[in-house]
């Protein structure tokens, strides 16, 4: 009767476990069982054409235990895989979580600045030329600059995201005024010189806001340094 429990004991030793991730590579002593991101291989042994491996060394390699229930073993794995453990369970701080842009915000955000790029380069040849600022000639240019705005704003997800989104909106909003205000020049027949943006301290504030923009997207990290306030 014992030695047919010790029997029992024995096949049940040597159950079955085929990772996934393991690659099984032949060696001279005998077929191995290496798993990816440990250390250490496992023997495996083949009956009747199919790989077992030893369940003690498979615990051993994997920094598990073993326990018994009865007629069952119980293999415990560390949890999160290689090097796991309570430790890492837990969730990363929240600001390693959101650091970086995200890849669809970025792709919308740098669509918005360049339909910002675009409404003030067709606002500065216009004075620069001497042609009428209008309304009509604004307004294109305005309706996409926030049509993409918003698409953009959609796709914020993380705290990065958030803090350019809003200095991207505010680098629109000194947008429109720049350009509200030189409509409402053209309505009231002011003059405006061909220079008249050089000396324009709301042009010059988001020309440094875009540069800011730009810096901020080619380095992928958001900084605030206040030009766009």
């Amino acid at each position: 009767m014992n030695e047919k429990m010790r029997s029992v004991w024995v096949v049940a030793a040597v159950a079955m476990f085929v990772v996934v991730v393991g690659l099984v590579q032949a060696a001279q002593q005998g077929t191995v069982l290496v798993l990816n991101g440990y250390t250490g291989t496992v023997p495996v042994m083949q009956v009747n054409g199919k790989n077992y491996v030893n369940v003690e060394a498979l615990a051993r390699v994997t920094n598990g235990s073993m326990s018994f229930n009865g007629n069952q073993i119980v293999l415990t794995l560390p949890a999160g895989g290689p090097g796991g453990g309570a430790a890492s369970q837990q969730a990363p701080p929240a600001a390693s979580q959101n650091t970086g842009f995200s890849k669809e915000f970025l792709t919308g955000a740098i669509e918005e600045m360049s339909t910002l790029r675009e409404w003030h380069s067709a606002l500065a040849s216009a004075i620069a030329n001497g042609f009428p600022v209008t309304g009509e000639l604004v307004a294109p240019y305005q309706a996409q600059a926030m049509t993409n705005l918003r698409l953009m704003q959609v796709a914020v997800s993380t705290q990065s995201d958030q803090g350019a989104a809003q200095l991207i909106s505010n680098a629109y909003q000194k947008m429109k005024q720049l350009s509200d205000k030189y409509v409402a020049k053209r309505a009231n027949l002011e003059f405006v010189g061909p220079d008249a943006l050089k000396n324009d301290p709301l042009d010059q504030s988001l020309i440094a806001c875009g540069k800011s923009l730009r810096s901020m997207a080619g380095s992928g990290q958001f900084v605030d340094d206040g030009t766009c306030d």
